[in-house]
């Protein structure tokens, strides 16, 4: 792994954090209980981190005060900026992470990361050597979305590659966990500053990656289909309409099997029994939590 010179770290990562848990979690393990289930994923993604050098901010998004101190657990004091919010919300975060991503100088890698992913330990490094190593990597996501295998929105041709051990695909679209370079969220600033006049995250990767949206005689069938879909797509057009025109392609590459999931009950990334990593995590720190003081 290598730095730009004068860079202290190899990765900078803005993650945000608001003190609910989604309806689309629910059922899943410890969704009862938000700041149990937040150490958790928070604690599985230090692991995945393994020796990588990070700098972290952290948007807490009306959160009780506790909730920075389960972060003082898991990164030290020099490496970690506390960023308490008045409960902006999800636009509101996600302009916040743009702002602090380009402004640091700490890394040229940068990672938006959302409060309910679960990782798997010490696989987080070969997304960055992945985008280190080649050209047409612009975006990683850790999820590999199930929608990509049920949704006709995602029935795209795809690029697949071996690296690392890994075997990596593109994908049309993603959620707002992601790694990039600074060099290419720059470049690309203005199509996820629609994010905060309402776009949707799919629209946003759709402009980006091009793909479906300059496909017009294929939306009649998308639609009767998938009837959301010409929503989707509407919107892309709307904020998206100079980079499906004039801007290059972006390639949004994902690892399969996934690296993390997304806590959702009826999206968790397929191939791995992501229900019972949780439940094995959960049972340690509950361990270490009523273990001698």
């Amino acid at each position: 792994m290598t730095k730009n010179p004068g860079e202290k770290y190899d990765l900078a990562v803005a993650y945000r954090i608001y003190p609910k848990v989604a309806k689309t979690a629910l059922g899943l393990p410890l969704t009862s209980n938000k700041a149990q289930l937040a150490e958790v994923c928070l604690q599985s993604f230090r692991r995945s981190l393994g020796g990588l050098r990070t700098k972290i901010w952290v948007l807490l998004d009306g959160c009780p005060p506790y909730y920075a101190d389960i972060f003082r657990r898991y990164f030290a004091e020099d490496d970690l900026t506390l960023v308490p919010l008045p409960a902006i919300g999800n636009y509101g975060t996600f302009n916040r992470q743009i702002e602090i991503l380009l402004g640091q100088n700490e890394s040229e890698m940068v990672y938006f990361a959302e409060d309910d992913y679960f990782y798997l330990p010490d696989q987080f490094r070969f997304m960055m050597d992945f985008l280190q190593a080649s050209q047409d990597v612009a975006f990683i996501s850790p999820y590999d979305h199930r929608d990509s295998y049920t949704m006709p929105l995602h029935e795209v041709p795809v690029l697949v590659r071996e690296y690392g051990g890994h075997r990596w695909k593109t994908a049309a679209s993603t959620c707002l966990t992601f790694l990039t370079t600074r060099s290419t969220l720059k470049r690309t600033e203005s199509v996820f500053r629609t994010y905060a006049r309402r776009n949707y995250d799919c629209s946003m990767w759709l402009s980006l990656t091009k793909e479906r949206v300059r496909e017009p005689w294929a939306w009649p069938s998308l639609a009767a289909r998938q009837p959301f879909s010409w929503k989707i797509i509407s919107k892309a057009w709307l904020f998206g309409w100079h980079q499906i025109l004039f801007g290059k392609r972006q390639r949004l590459w994902t690892p399969v099997p996934g690296i993390a999931t997304h806590m959702d009950t009826n999206a968790l990334s397929p191939g791995i029994d992501w229900v019972a990593l949780m439940q094995k995590e959960a049972a340690a720190l509950e361990r270490n939590a009523s273990g001698p003081k």
